[in-house]
Order: C-alpha cells, then structure tokens, then sequence
C-alpha cells in the first residue's frame, strides 16, 4: 500500500493513500484532530473515573493518538495499558513527526514505541505499558475489559466492513461498564448501530473542519 508523507494546516504530519484517496488524518490539522478526538473528549474525561486505564486502539496508523496519550498519561499516577490494533503497520522510513510534536516527546522513546516489540508487551515505564497487534479489526478477541476506545479506522464509505454491528456487539462487550468509545465519525447508520448493541451515544463539537464527533458509553443501566 503506497503511502505519501503529507503536512496538514496546523503544521503536523500525516499519510495520504493514493488507491483510497483518503488521509490518515484530517488535514486541517492531524495534532489538533487527534488531541480534540481523543485526548480532550476522551482521556482526559474518562481519566480521573478508574483507578487503572485500559485502552484499545483501532488503527495504530501513524502512533499519533497513542503518543499524545501516553504524554497525557504522564501527568497522572495511574496504570496505562495501550492495546493497538493495526492490519497494515506504518515503517519508520515512510513518516516522520515535525520537529514541534517531537519536542514534546524527548522523554519517549518513539522507535521502541512504535516500530519494535509487535505482539508483545513494552513497558515503557513502571505505569506504562503498549501492545501492538498486527491483525484484521474484525478477527480481534478481546482477553481483558476496556474502558477507552479509539476508533479510528478509515470512513465508512472506504472501510464499510469495519463499520458493521457485529464487530461494535465485539466492542461493547469488550468495555468495562462507563467506559467510553470515541470517533471522528458522526454519521447516523453509524450512531443506529451503535445504539442497536447497547451503547448510549452522544454527538459533540468536532475539531476544526468537522462538525461533530461522536462518544458512545456504556453504561451502567
């Protein structure tokens, strides 16, 4: 899959797939959609409610959503596992972050992070912890509880089979209760189906060049 390095409007880094023509991000900015999406409306809010954070990531891609949350996680004194899901891994050689985000990443050890230990655990510290997986969305089986995840699989209308109620039944079941799915998609099939498995969904304010994102829970009752 040809994949070419690509600088959104605030300046960071993405990927553009000439036979999807689709971008990893969005390109108004892949920091700011990332930090909107998933740290702001999704650590940062569920963070202070367990004691530990177990996360699952659908589509690793760049690493981006996982750096910006492992640096998150540092301010807090809690257990961090990051579970990443990726069917086609991202090489060293085809990104390279902008030198500003790489700046506030001195303490991480990116290639560690992101391109060694697949299907392994590494410990990036006494809290915390990444697993890559290489594998199809669709053929996960989840062993532990989750209470974040980021679903950031390419749209709909590019990846309809990983948009499909079976694998969100998969999700649903995977979640601890008043855990937290977050997305860039707000479609309405999307949000029907969602609700069909049992999760309680609300729309927010999506980041700059989108309307609306989307937060499901699942809830206690």
């Amino acid at each position: 899959m040809q994949r070419i390095l690509k600088i959104t409007t605030d300046g960071s880094f993405t990927l553009f797939v000439p036979s999807l023509n689709e971008h990893f991000h969005s390109v108004h900015g892949a920091f700011t959609e990332s930090n909107h999406i998933f740290i702001k409306a999704g650590f940062n809010y569920i963070a202070p409610h367990f004691e530990a954070i177990n996360i699952l990531e659908f589509g690793l891609g760049t690493g981006l959503n996982a750096l910006l949350t492992i640096q998150k996680s540092l301010e807090i004194d809690k257990p961090i596992f990051y579970h990443a899901l990726e069917k086609f891994p991202v090489l060293p050689q085809e990104f390279s972050f902008d030198k500003a985000l790489l700046s506030t990443f001195d303490n991480l050890n990116l290639q560690e992070i992101l391109y060694q230990h697949w299907e392994s655990d590494y410990n990036i510290d006494k809290n915390r912890t990444i697993h890559k997986s290489q594998i199809d969305f669709n053929d996960f089986v989840a062993t532990q509880k989750y209470h974040l995840i980021y679903f950031d699989a390419f749209a709909p209308e590019i990846q309809p089979e990983l948009w499909s109620p079976l694998l969100f039944q998969k999700i649903y079941d995977a979640m601890e209760y008043g855990g937290m799915l977050l997305t860039y998609c707000a479609k309405g099939q999307f949000k029907r189906d969602l609700r069909s498995v049992g999760f309680t969904v609300e729309g927010l304010p999506g980041p700059p060049g989108k309307r609306e994102i989307t937060r499901a829970t699942k809830s206690f009752c």
